[in-house]
């Protein structure tokens, strides 16, 4: 590349044709899912404006080329049916090309939250960069780069319901409340059916986590006062004693029940035996 005017200028690389056959993917693009429409609006750009951003690529083996940045312009131009595409030769390591790769997509919103998640844990395992190291590299907090992680601990099942179904970062961290992943399934296939927002799956899981206590209808009515019955017994040992019948009554009350003791005096002159009689008032 030429430079014009001020000498004091430095290229920051020539920009080459590159055959698109000659090009291969970047093992390490976080982009795992690619819109079909949006690519063919792209290619559709590309035939009448051609590719206005070169490519960046580094050598691999075999004469070939391994992508670093610009799939999308790259799966394109493969609908276009473009022979060659201008491409900026880089040379980076493994641990560079990733890191490149994922700050293109980050910066361009290009990635979902949990394929973003999945770079970042990669970054830390393979490459064995630290958090503090990564969160420096991609201009982010560390307890933003935490949060991310954590929505690794749902399954990839459930994690394929949240992306298809076009849910959001928050919905799936509120599915992290729930401690198992067949309780966050039940909740998340709710969360679809009734369209719940962020604030209403949050007050769903609330009520699950803690359910309020709805007591039961009871299936007879209540007493008011036991003491009522016993009022009634009093009332009928008072009338036994006017008669002159020997009667006395006790009563022992417990936390389970109340118990009402009437004892009678057998009557001698009378033929008939009046046997003790003993009434419980539960």
């Amino acid at each position: 590349m030429k430079l014009i005017g001020n000498p004091k200028l430095k290229s920051g690389g020539s920009i080459l044709l590159i055959p698109v056959d000659s090009i291969i993917p970047n093992p390490n693009q976080p982009r795992k899912t690619f819109n079909q429409s949006e690519l063919e609006g792209l290619a559709s750009s590309i035939k009448h404006n051609g590719i206005i951003q070169p490519l960046v690529i580094r050598r691999s083996e075999n004469d070939k080329f391994e992508l670093i940045s610009g799939e999308r312009r790259l799966r394109a131009a493969k609908i276009v049916g473009l022979d060659t595409v201008p491409c900026v030769l880089m040379s980076a390591c493994d641990e560079q090309s990733a890191l490149y790769a994922i700050i293109e997509n980050i910066q361009r919103d290009n990635l979902n939250f949990f394929e973003e998640a999945e770079s970042i844990l990669k970054l830390s395992t393979v490459y064995g960069l630290s958090q503090h190291e990564i969160a420096k590299k991609l201009g982010k907090s560390q307890s933003s780069l935490s949060n991310k992680m954590r929505l690794l601990k749902l399954s990839p099942e459930l994690r394929a319901v949240i992306t298809d179904n076009l849910l959001t970062e928050r919905h799936a961290r509120a599915l992290l409340r729930l401690d198992n992943d067949v309780d966050r399934l039940k909740v998340l296939l709710h969360i679809i059916e009734k369209k719940l927002n962020v604030n209403d799956t949050d007050r769903y899981i609330d009520n699950l986590m803690s359910p309020v206590c709805v007591k039961p209808k009871p299936k007879f009515k209540k007493l008011k006062d036991v003491r009522i019955f016993i009022n009634t017994i009093n009332h009928a040992v008072d009338t036994m004693r006017k008669a002159g019948i020997q009667a006395v009554s006790t009563e022992h009350e417990t936390c389970e029940y109340y118990e009402y003791v009437v004892r009678i005096q057998k009557m001698t002159s009378s033929p008939v035996n009046i046997a003790d009689y003993s009434g419980n008032a539960v």
